[in-house]
């Protein structure tokens, strides 16, 4: 256990102007508060936050640091409040304390939206100041070292596994290599012993078999960079077990075939002689093709700056080497850690500046706002934690890092919010190209946006960050809540209507209770989604109420079947619910079996929780309901002028003749009626003719008569009639 003078001592050597009082008042303090307190080792524990404290030393991290690391414990696990370490120790601690307090043990359990709340906690904690993520890192690291005194299986795997899957994506995230490597081999010896100690087995072997190789690949390395009039100095560095078993894993790679083993890292003073030195191992040896990266110029998210090469190095063998200067070398294994220390060395207080690699973060609390429910939030923050990334720059230059498979979406909303909103369109390299297409490292993107244009719920399928899906899903969300709204209004207008009672809110507010509801919105939406029928709530309001359902009168004027097209309302009968205004897979949906059209006489089927199914009303498909009347209600289009030119696809069956240019004329023709293609499936083929089912976008039943008339009259087609099937 470091003693007091110790500690003090070890701070004052890299930090001369180190605040000594603080640091002994909180050493005092935080060994008094927990007193006899034991570890599950037997050790005292105040050796758990003097070990964090000595681990963050080992990072030269300020006095106020420290200090936190040294009373991290007292306010959970001790008598003492905030408000009495504010007294003590000033507000700059006692906040940071409270930091690491706030984040209450986030624990992988059974209950996922306890744990993602705790993740949630952890993120807004370190969003006011990224020490407490730095105090809590250490605080886990020492914890993982002394693992193995915890008796209970489980409970080490549990702690394990939570280690892997949060703490080492965070500290990976914050340029904390030397940490996350530690953390993973810790937790990878805990959850799979086995593998681990055969990888180290392996390793042992190799280094027996290199023990000169090593060492003869550095002295010529070094040899051949000082004749070049380099200062460099070369080292080797070994693949951790953890990262060699996951490679092993995921890219299906025999141990034998590895070839980033080991990797020779040449540090040199400066950006400049990083790329000298690049040369001159380029010239001297064969370079491995693919395997150059320079992450100076576009760093890694996390600020990681190196060139990375691969080349058939001395004595033929296939090595990986890393180039950097000292402080890059600094930054590559202490990351955020590093940052601070050059922002203090430069006599500049306060947090670290808000740079780019930090943009992460500020996304993550970004999604926070807008994700639902806790268990989406921790959905869409792994996301941004695990995946490997794709840079791509604005057309001013700026740019922009996200994940792999990204696409213009996803760089849409990194951009901003609102650009991610308003997006219609992307120039790729300035070509124009689809939304969902995966961004390339190095594109240039323009996105082209409209102030009127809304986010589609089809986006949700193609985008990758978290961000993207947060902020779709809940557009969606607020937009579905509005259409199933305006979906159960006019069906319990039209229920009310047909009773001839008034539907008035007052009536409404008065059956809340019956449904379980707060709001009377809420009550309309249930109706909208079909939880809730209009004849419930017609016969809450007004008890006694009897109520024909539509597909029972619509079941008396014709038979199910084809025969339903002929159907004739009757003088004065009411109007269909519109359907028009309310977008297509949301509350309404157009069946697959008979893609209705407007102008098409239509029937409505109630699904229970996605609102409506639009049938035309002689489909084959409405069989299958004819003893469900209860979910039959009847609708109409009613076009306005602004929907007038929406387009709508319909499936037409064809059979063209088998020669050449027939495709050719069937587009054109399609093309000059103003239509367009959307699918097309041939079904089969002869030597003479080929059928095919061909969906066309038009705008209703008008224009795609107009389209079939066309189609009838060119020579290259022999039949043609709209599918219903």
């Amino acid at each position: 256990m470091i003693r007091q003078f110790e500690l003090v001592e070890i701070i004052k050597s890299y930090d001369p102007s180190a605040n000594e009082d603080l640091i002994n008042r909180a050493y005092v303090y935080a060994m008094k508060a927990h007193g006899s307190q034991l570890r599950a080792s037997g050790d005292p524990y105040f050796s758990h936050p003097l070990e964090v404290a000595g681990i963050l030393t080992g990072y030269r991290l300020d006095t106020a640091t420290i200090a936190t690391a040294l009373l991290h414990d007292v306010v959970e696990d001790t008598f003492a409040t905030n408000e009495e370490l504010e007294k003590m120790f000033g507000v700059e601690i006692a906040k940071l304390v409270d930091g690491v307090t706030k984040l209450t043990q986030i624990e992988l359990q059974s209950d996922h939206s306890k744990q993602a709340e705790n993740f949630r906690k952890l993120l807004l904690a370190m969003s006011e100041d990224i020490r407490v993520l730095l105090v809590k890192l250490a605080d886990r690291l020492h914890n993982m070292r002394t693992l193995h005194f915890i008796k209970n299986p489980e409970k080490r795997k549990r702690i394990a596994t939570e280690t892997m899957e949060i703490f080492s994506p965070l500290a990976e995230r914050i340029g904390m290599q030397e940490m996350k490597n530690e953390l993973d081999d810790l937790a990878f010896g805990e959850i799979n012993a086995e593998a681990r100690d055969s990888v180290l087995k392996r390793l042992d072997y190799l280094r027996d078999e290199g023990k000169t190789l090593v060492p003869s690949i550095i002295e010529e390395l070094s040899k051949t960079l000082q004749e070049n009039g380099l200062n460099a100095e070369v080292t080797g560095r070994e693949k951790t077990p953890y990262s060699i078993w996951r490679k092993m894993q995921h890219k299906d790679v025999p141990f034998e075939a590895m070839s980033d083993i080991m990797a020779f890292r040449i540090g040199v003073d400066n950006i400049e002689d990083c790329y000298k030195a690049l040369g001159v191992i380029h010239n001297a040896y064969r370079v491995v093709p693919g395997r150059f990266k320079d992450y100076i110029s576009v760093p890694k998210p996390n600020g990681y700056q190196s060139l990375h090469t691969g080349i058939i190095g001395p004595e033929k063998h296939r090595i990986e080497i890393q180039i950097r200067t000292r402080s890059m070398h600094d930054v590559a294994e202490n990351g955020v850690a590093a940052h601070w220390r050059y922002k203090s060395e430069n006599g500049v207080s306060g947090k670290p500046t808000d740079g780019k690699q930090y943009r992460w973060l500020r996304e993550l609390l970004e999604i926070l706002e807008t994700a639902a429910e806790p268990e989406e939030f921790l959905e869409h923050t792994k996301l941004e934690m695990f995946q490997d990334q794709v840079f791509c720059f604005t057309p001013k230059g700026d740019l922009i890092n996200l994940p792999q498979d990204a696409t213009p979406v996803d760089f849409a909303y990194a951009v901003h919010t609102e650009v991610g909103d308003r997006t219609v369109g992307v120039k790729i390299n300035g070509r124009m190209m689809p939304l969902r297409t995966r961004l390339k490292n190095g594109d240039q993107v323009d996105i082209v946006t409209s102030k009127t244009h809304t986010p589609s719920p089809t986006w949700e399928n193609f985008v990758v960050t978290g961000k993207a899906r947060a902020r779709i899903r809940r557009y969606v969300r607020a937009k579905e809540r509005d259409q199933y709204v305006a979906l159960g209004s006019a069906m319990l207008e039209r229920a009310f209507l047909e009773a001839e009672y008034p539907m008035t809110e007052k009536a409404l507010k008065g059956v809340l209770k019956i449904f379980q509801k707060d709001t009377v919105d809420d009550l309309i939406a249930q109706v909208g989604m079909g939880h809730i029928t209009a004849r419930d709530v017609l016969g809450a309001v007004y008890p006694g109420t009897k109520k024909e359902s539509m597909a029972h009168k619509l079941s008396k004027i014709v038979p199910i079947g084809r025969a339903r097209a002929n159907r004739a309302k009757k003088k004065g009968g009411y109007a269909g619910i519109p359907i028009r205004g309310l977008i297509p897979g949301m509350a309404v949906h157009y069946a697959g079996c008979c893609h209705p059209l407007p102008g098409d006489r239509i029937v409505g089927i109630i699904t229970t929780g996605k609102g409506v199914t639009i049938h035309t009303i002689d489909c084959e498909g409405l069989h299958q309901y004819e003893d469900q009347t209860e979910r039959w209600i009847d609708v109409s289009w009613e076009q306005s002028e602004e929907q007038e030119n929406d387009n709508h696809v319909s499936r037409l069956h064809l059979t063209l003749l088998n020669v050449p240019g027939a495709l050719g004329a069937l587009s054109t023709v399609v093309a000059r009626g103003k239509a367009n293609i959307s699918n097309l499936k041939i079904v089969s083929r002869s030597t003479d003719f080929y059928d095919m089912l061909v969906d066309v976008e038009v705008r209703d039943v008008k224009h795609l008569s107009e389209i079939i008339a066309a189609l009838r009259a060119t020579p290259e087609i022999n039949s043609i009639e709209r599918a219903r099937g």
